[in-house]
């Protein structure tokens, strides 16, 4: 299964709300980050063992770790969880850059340094997501 068909899976087995959610998000980030690499992640470590929720990845970026290591991983992404959706917005070094700019004008939604956690897309103004990740597309890879 290549990756376009592994995310419609994912979005399909989704509850009604998440689904239709989800797929508008899909189709939005898609048409703010035109021809970005897709990833999907299943949320399984190398030994199969489930350690966190599947994610959607769009773009590329360089993530550095403490020990000075780096790997690629996408820049903007996207799952489901227990309450709604998480948007994650990765590469930006200020961490505080998210939850200052954005947090309140988003609506009903909680914004750290890399994450926009929401209910449904209805609760927050899409507006200031697309900004968002508008921003980060535009950020160095």
């Amino acid at each position: 299964m290549n990756i376009q068909e592994q995310i419609n899976e994912y979005i399909a087995t989704q509850s009604d709300q998440k689904r239709s959610d989800l797929q508008e998000l899909h189709y939005l980030i898609q048409e703010l980050m035109p021809n970005s690499k897709l990833w999907f992640l299943d949320g399984k470590n190398e030994e199969g063992k489930t350690v966190s929720n599947p994610n959607i990845g769009y773009g590329l970026c360089t993530i550095q770790y403490a020990d000075g290591k780096t790997r690629e991983f996408y820049r903007i992404g996207m799952s489901a969880n227990i309450t709604g959706i998480s948007v994650y917005i990765m590469g930006i070094d200020d961490k505080t850059y998210l939850t200052r700019t954005f947090g309140e004008k988003i609506g009903k939604a909680s914004v750290t340094g890399y994450c926009i956690k929401f209910k449904t897309l209805k609760d927050i103004n899409i507006e200031v997501l697309k900004a968002a990740i508008h921003y980060a597309y535009q950020q160095k890879p």
